[in-house]
């Protein structure tokens, strides 16, 4: 089938849509609609998904928005339906009890969990059918536990009313858009066409606009917090809109982010990881036919297989093919075995040095910090508009279709050289309403988001400049490493090895062993006040040092992968959900309260629902005990009773808050690196 991409996404007046200035909100007009809820979960992934699972299984009212029209984040409306998972922890079941009920529906919607027989994990399926999925299964928890759930897709929250003290989230104002008569459905046009007017108030030639207000269903005494506000967006939009204290991008090295590219003073708020457009392609039995992007020549000096092993197509479409109604016969390249693609499999393609945009400059980042939101005017009342660069995103889509070009005839490898690549013209680049991706252009709605805005926790005597975990917390590298000896300074590696004596850590001070005879500690950070659990490997896909990223002959930020590495079970403490200045927000999905370094483990399928349900279970405890998550950990590192009763209704439910034996005294965790 002949693609003509002018037609899909870039003719002439899209292309000067992007030229403009950006769409000017104008002061918010009267709301057509005010919704109450208990619960307002703003995002609906996987972290959204989990928070509503559990609200709607202890009956209350949830409220629930979205910026696309699909749930389930990754493994929908972003594409990446592939679950991250680690081999003991999955051999052992040991995750949520509402995400072995999504993996049990995926086996069987299918009759199998993994329909496209990938090999990048145990479980790759459709993303539209993930949506469909996990519909039922949000309604079935309604249904459970007599919950009200309130769903508003193709909705952004535009503004905040803050109570005069500071601390309590009052009221939300949301836009809610649909297009307008005699125009055509949604999902026709990509993110950045759309984004700012999603976030303007007036109605637009393409939308109309329904303004609502969300307020709280309780009606408690003022001082106490009437509601939750759970922040599960991918970016953290709600802790940059309420300018609560947080992070972005790389850290500055310190001993307990030993891995940092960052220097001692400062780190680059501008260097996140890399996001993704993904797509659907198909495998044919005949010879397709393809024209030209016409932006691909800016974007193919970036293309590569990245390494020799993985330089064969059927190699990246079996990696993460989503669908395979036949199974073909075994297959090899560079060590790795996989079923042979056969006409009608499809993938899903994720490839670093494919469709990863990987900005990391001040002109180029596609998360906008805390100083770029303000010479904005963003954050002032009323002129949020998503806090994202819309022409980032633009480019990310454009780099995306170039991937597809590349794949079946590109010529070029941009870090293997001439000769290696050959083209394969028997794909075809899946569009439509009804294709795996939803849209009308193949992408995905929404780009698969690695790392956003994280919070800084609220400090402590342990935590004087806020809580944070920490690369230290959790990595499992060997920093007996020569690395670690030539880069820290003398007092920041000896103040690391103290870190991580573990037991030992009284003997070490007060006997001043010397560091070469310090025994580490081989296990994850320990927190008396964990809700949830979390285990993969620290991974990156960092940002490119030059901008744009597709500059020929750019490299990746020297030292961004140095943290790269396995880890020990970790644990998910409530204080990393609990932001400084207001009581009734917490904070679930990537924007926990972890280092740059850290974040690359805390960023896949099943932590996203253990943070989840971990919101959903601790904003009902607290509405039923009248007690704020803050003062539930105001004690720590000593427990207090009402602590511990959450914790043990988290357990009681089937989420895990620990791994199998963990404790100070369990040094054994080969098996799980």
């Amino acid at each position: 089938m002949k693609v003509i991409w002018q037609k899909l996404l870039f003719s002439l007046p899209f292309s000067l849509l992007f030229l403009r200035t950006a769409i000017l909100p104008v002061l918010a007009r009267s709301p057509d609609k005010i919704v109450e809820c208990e619960i307002l979960i703003i995002g609906g992934g996987l972290a959204g998904v989990a928070t509503a699972y559990e609200s709607l299984r202890d009956g209350r009212t949830v409220c629930m928005t979205e910026i696309t029209d699909w749930v389930g984040g990754q493994i929908s409306a972003q594409g990446t339906s592939a679950l991250d998972e680690k081999s003991k922890q999955r051999s052992l079941l040991f995750y949520p009890q509402g995400y072995n009920e999504l993996r049990i529906r995926i086996e069987k919607k299918y009759g199998r969990l993994d329909p496209g027989e990938c090999w990048v994990s145990e479980s790759c399926f459709l993303p539209k059918d993930a949506h469909k999925i996990l519909t039922a299964q949000l309604q079935q928890a309604a249904k459970r536990g007599r919950g009200t759930l309130h769903w508003f897709p193709n909705t952004v929250i535009k503004d905040l009313e803050i109570s005069p003290q500071g601390n309590i989230i009052q009221s939300a104002i949301a836009i809610q858009h649909q297009p307008k008569p005699n125009t055509p459905p949604l999902n026709q046009e990509t993110l950045s066409q759309t984004i700012e007017d999603a976030y303007t108030y007036t109605d637009s030639s393409r939308f109309s606009k329904t303004i609502i207000q969300f307020l709280p269903k309780l009606k408690n005494d003022p001082s106490l917090a009437n509601w939750y506000i759970i922040d599960a967006t991918e970016t953290g939009e709600i802790i940059a809109l309420a300018d609560v204290p947080y992070r972005l991008g790389i850290d500055p090295l310190s001993s307990v982010e030993p891995s940092s590219s960052g220097s001692i003073t400062q780190g680059n708020p501008y260097c996140t990881q890399g996001f993704t457009y993904t797509f659907a392609m198909e495998k044919m039995a005949a010879t397709q036919t393809y024209d030209v992007p016409a932006f691909y020549s800016q974007y193919e000096p970036y293309y590569s297989y990245e390494l020799s092993r993985f330089a064969s197509i059927d190699l990246l479409f079996s990696y993460r093919r989503i669908w395979s109604p036949k199974t073909g016969e075994m297959d090899s390249f560079g060590g790795i075995r996989w079923s042979k693609v056969t006409p009608g499999d499809i993938s899903m393609q994720n490839w670093t040095w494919g469709n990863d945009y990987r900005p990391g400059t001040e002109r180029d980042n596609l998360i906008y910090t805390r100083s770029q939101l303000q010479q904005m005017g963003q954050l002032q009342s009323g002129q949020w508009l998503g806090g994202l660069r819309t022409e980032t995103l633009r480019k990310g889509e454009e780099n995306a279709i170039g991937f597809f070009y590349w794949l079946v005839q590109g010529t070029t490898d941009s870090r293997l050289g001439a000769g290696v690549k050959q083209g394969d013209r028997t794909h075809r680049y899946l569009t439509g309403l009804d294709s795996p991706m939803g849209t009308m252009h193949g992408l995905s709605k929404y780009p698969y988001i690695r790392e956003g805005r994280r919070i800084i926790g609220r400090p402590s005597f342990a935590y004087p400049e806020g809580f944070m975990v920490t690369e230290l917390d959790i990595s499992a590298k060997n920093y007996r490493d020569e690395y670690y000896q030539n880069t820290l300074p003398g007092k920041m590696y000896r103040e690391m090895w103290t870190r991580l004596a573990g037991l030992g850590i009284i003997d070490v001070i007060m006997d001043d062993i010397p560091t070469e005879r310090i025994t580490r500690r081989t296990r994850s950070t320990l927190y008396p006040d964990s809700v949830g659990i979390a285990q993969y490997n620290i991974d990156f896909h960092p940002c490119m040092t030059l901008s744009p990223p597709e500059l020929p002959g750019n490299t990746e930020r020297e030292g961004t992968r140095q943290g790269a590495g396995l880890t020990y079970p970790a644990q998910i403490p409530l204080r990393a959900m609990i932001p400084q200045k207001v009581d009734n927000l917490l904070v679930a999905g990537k924007s926990i309260a972890t280092s740059h370094i850290a974040a690359a483990a805390y960023r896949v399928h099943s932590f996203e629902w253990s943070v989840g349900a971990a919101a959903g279970m601790t904003a009902t405890y607290a509405l039923e005990t009248n007690i704020m998550p803050y003062q539930l950990v105001e004690t720590m590192p000593r427990s207090n009773p009402q602590l511990q009763e959450l914790k043990l209704r988290l357990v009681e439910r089937g989420n895990p808050n620990a791994f199998p034996d963990a404790s100070i005294f369990n040094l054994d965790w080969d098996a799980w690196k």
